[in-house]
């Protein structure tokens, strides 16, 4: 799945624009380096999100076309905030 889907899907970023954007800022890492909006996930996986008040930082722990807002949750684990 790509990046950007998934930060949309698991309801991390609001909306894809809004993630795409973020990836082609250079705001998100995956595994320690720079994610293209087009990058594919993989389980297990580490996702950094740089935001002007800090970071999230975690990993991926299960990949679904859609969920449900409760659902949401459970595709990825924090790791810091």
């Amino acid at each position: 799945m790509r990046i950007d889907k998934f930060l949309k899907v698991s309801r991390i970023l609001k909306r894809r624009t809004v993630a795409q954007e973020a990836c082609s800022g250079e705001k998100v890492l995956l595994n320690g380096r720079a994610a293209k909006p087009s990058a594919r996930l993989k389980i297990g996986d580490e996702v950094e999100i740089l935001f002007s008040s800090g970071s999230l930082k975690f990993r991926v722990l299960n990949l679904k076309e859609t969920v449900k807002k409760e659902e949401a949750a459970s595709l990825y684990e924090v790791i810091t905030q």
